[in-house]
């Protein structure tokens, strides 16, 4: 093969393999304020003390004027071009306590795992999970060429693998090669902890894209996320929230699966949505996330699916939602030439405390409200319930089938007592009798008699 066919396959690779970098941000500088407990760098004069327990890699920059300096038991400082150190009285600088050394901060709260610690290259309106924010398996890493950094390599589910490791200058893409500088003393000055890595894998060569590898890792992955939140996830600003494969907490908006064939092309996708939708002003506050994904539901044929993550970032709610059914309708209609076979969505619902017709419309909202409901309609009948026992147990309820009923003894009137008058009528009383109008009283007895007009029988007064 002559050298045009060596470039032209060489091009062709570049065009097949997506490598994504990933850039390791914090450092372990002298200069840099944030590696120091009053958030700042030490002043004129004032004392500097490094953890003596810990191994550091230290790059000073520029020239610093201190009254005493307490260095670790192992470690080094680094100096750059016109950096260096002079000797200060204490009392050079008023605002500068002489009792209150300037406390380098611990070297080893840095880890692998946290996605805080990396950055990434992505186009406008785009952003990475959580899980793909921490290199993946098929990544370059790079680490900052000045060599001021210090990594934690675990604990974790497993060893850490990327596709390449640059470092102090070098690019590492064989296993030997690393574990070689891992072991040096250098290597022993910027990497630490049980965890192991090792490189060597490809670069992804599928146009649909490539899984990220960190299911198994997500755990620590989330612990280090939150650990500033105290571990907790924030509360979503919506009911019905959903949390896309690969993160670590609950989001607002909406999510597309698709399933594809072949000839979908990942890049291509992304391209689409940039130009055709995330383009147009309606569409411009919203996060979009896309990314191949292991399939939730094992029960499918595939095992991976392409995972269109919306989120909402703005005040305005439901944006998500109408471009998640615009997407939909454009695999329904494109699909063929985008190698898409099905689209699905879900929608997050309204937002906590609001009460827009669209948030009420919502799916999610109509679930909560017939569940509401029904809630209240169990709650009302156990109540009924446990009265009518209450009521059996206590005497006051009780009931009997009619020829069950004891018959009354013979000779016993029918009838009930007069609150009135203290006697008794009779069921089934005499024919009514007009008042008469010659009714004699008898006043030598203690009773009066008189005739009832509505039971006309005698009552006793």
């Amino acid at each position: 093969m002559g050298a045009l066919g060596r470039v032209l396959l060489g091009l062709q690779l570049c065009a097949l393999t997506r490598a994504a970098y990933k850039f390791w941000v914090p450092n372990t500088g002298f200069d840099t304020p944030a590696n120091w407990n009053q958030n700042r760098t030490p002043c004129v004069g004032g004392a500097v003390q490094f953890p003596a327990d810990k191994m550091v890699s230290v790059l000073v920059r520029e020239s610093h004027a201190i009254s005493a300096m307490l260095l670790p038991l192992d470690g080094e400082l680094v100096l750059a071009s016109g950096a260096g150190f002079s000797a200060a009285d204490s009392g050079s600088d008023p605002d500068c306590s002489p009792d209150a050394p300037a406390l380098f901060r611990n070297p080893d709260r840095f880890s692998w795992l946290d996605p805080h610690l990396w950055r990434s290259e992505e186009a406008r309106g785009f952003f990475s999970l959580d899980a793909e924010r921490v290199p993946c398996r098929h990544d370059d890493v790079v680490f900052p060429p000045d060599g001021a950094f210090r990594v934690g390599l675990g604990p974790g589910a497993g060893p850490l693998r990327v596709r390449s490791v640059s470092a102090l200058g070098q690019t590492f893409v064989r296993d030997e090669d690393l574990a070689a500088f891992l072991a040096s003393r250098s290597g022993r000055l910027h990497f630490h902890g049980p965890g192991a890595l090792s490189v060597g894998s490809e670069a992804c060569a599928d146009r649909s894209g490539c899984v990220c590898g960190h299911a198994e890792a997500l755990p620590w992955l989330c612990a280090a996320l939150l650990q500033p939140l105290g571990g907790r996830c924030p509360q979503a600003a919506c009911r019905d929230a959903l949390r896309p494969e690969g993160q670590c907490c609950d989001l607002c908006g909406a999510i597309v699966s698709l399933t594809h064939s072949a000839a979908f092309d990942l890049q291509r996708y992304r391209a689409r949505l940039r130009d055709a939708f995330l383009a147009l002003p309606q569409y411009q506050e919203l996060q979009v996330a896309v990314s191949r994904v292991p399939r939730r539901s094992r029960l499918r044929q595939a095992d991976t699916e392409i995972q269109v993550v919306l989120a909402e970032s703005g005040l305005e709610t439901g944006v998500a939602g109408r471009l998640a059914r615009a997407l939909v309708a454009d695999a329904a209609e494109h699909g063929e030439a985008l190698g898409v076979l099905s689209a699905t969505l879900r929608e997050s619902g309204a937002p906590v405390g609001g009460d827009s017709t669209e948030g009420q419309n919502a799916p999610g909202s109509r679930a909560g409200l017939a569940g509401g409901v029904v809630a209240a309609v169990l709650l009302a009948l156990l109540a009924l319930l446990g009265t009518v026992l209450l009521l059996c147990r206590t005497g006051r309820l009780r009931w009997r089938r009619q020829e069950d009923a004891e018959p009354a003894p013979a000779g016993t009137p029918s009838g009930f007592s007069n609150p009135v008058f203290f006697v008794e009528t009779s069921e089934e009383p005499p024919p009514v009798q007009p008042p008469s109008p010659t009714l004699k009283l008898d006043s030598s007895t203690s009773r009066s008699y008189f005739l009832n007009p509505l039971f006309a029988t005698e009552a006793e007064a």
